[in-house]
């Protein structure tokens, strides 16, 4: 069973499963294309994921709030209520609309995504960020900041922005000029690089901050098994994982998404992870 801690006034594992592969987003498309993706993740096949998931101490999914996620939940909901859901928005919806259609599953929190978040500093317009926290509250859930940037974090920290949790990405995909429109928006891949130099940047941010936080992208988006043998897979992916827990506070929590139609990723990586929490 995974660990759990306290997070957002819930008991919370501190590995939570991400969905960019459900949704077909994929940032190694030379390894697994978009349409592997969305090719083997029918709706069906994602309910029977959201049950293992819970079987192997997956307690919190974080969700994108997408028509075909939400529908999925639902479906799930009607059967079961043994997971919590942690929300992203989804950009081609109205903000506010979409917040009524996540807040709807009666999720434990809505965080705004990290892609728009950086858009909006970069041009200026904090107070936009400030407004859809707000809206977020207003439906009585944790409001959530997500963003790439370490000091866009520190800054709405200092500033007090009334965020109650961060989503923080281990790689910054702004600082290089390799800023693009989510895929979720344009529907291709994005073929960005991730830096592993750019992880204890962001690590160290996370613990200065008070407020928990989910990290992600603790795999590179699958690029730190690029250029290795398959038979390395498994090393590596502890060493990511190891970086990050040892990288986070001990209130924060890890998401990482899984493509399973190879083989089981969510069970590799729920072993590890607890091994590792465990210090083993």
């Amino acid at each position: 069973m995974l660990p759990q801690v306290d997070f957002l006034g819930k008991s919370v594992s501190r590995m939570i499963v991400g969905d960019n592969p459900i949704n077909g987003h994929t940032y190694i498309e030379n390894l697994i294309s978009k349409d592997d993706m969305l090719g083997y993740y029918t709706e069906n096949i994602v309910l029977d994921m959201m049950e293992e998931s819970v079987t192997l101490g997956y307690n919190t999914w974080l969700p994108l709030g997408n028509d075909f996620m939400l529908r999925a939940i639902y479906h799930h909901d009607m059967k079961n209520r043994n997971i919590n859901w942690i929300f992203q928005s989804f950009a081609p919806i109205d903000f506010e609309v979409n917040c009524r259609m996540m807040a709807d599953a009666n999720p434990l929190g809505i965080y705004h995504r990290g892609t728009d978040t950086d858009g909006f500093v970069e041009a200026g317009n904090t107070q936009i960020l400030k407004d859809r926290i707000k809206i977020i509250k207003e439906y009585g859930l944790k409001a959530g900041l997500g963003t790439h940037v370490p000091e866009t974090m520190l800054r709405a920290e200092y500033e007090d922005w009334g965020v109650d949790f961060y989503v923080s990405c281990l790689h910054n995909s702004r600082k290089r000029g390799e800023a693009a429109p989510s895929a979720f928006v344009t529907g291709k891949p994005k073929r960005i690089k991730f830096h592993m130099e750019d992880r204890p940047l962001m690590l160290k941010a996370i613990r200065e901050v008070e407020k928990p936080v989910i990290a992600f992208k603790i795999l590179a988006g699958g690029q730190i098994y690029e250029n290795i043998d398959k038979s390395e897979y498994t090393n590596a992916t502890r060493a990511a994982i190891k970086e990050a827990y040892d990288g986070i506070k001990s209130t924060d929590i890890c998401c990482i998404g899984f493509f399973q139609r190879d083989y089981n990723q969510m069970k590799e990586v729920a072993e590890l992870t607890s091994e590792i929490l465990r210090g083993e």
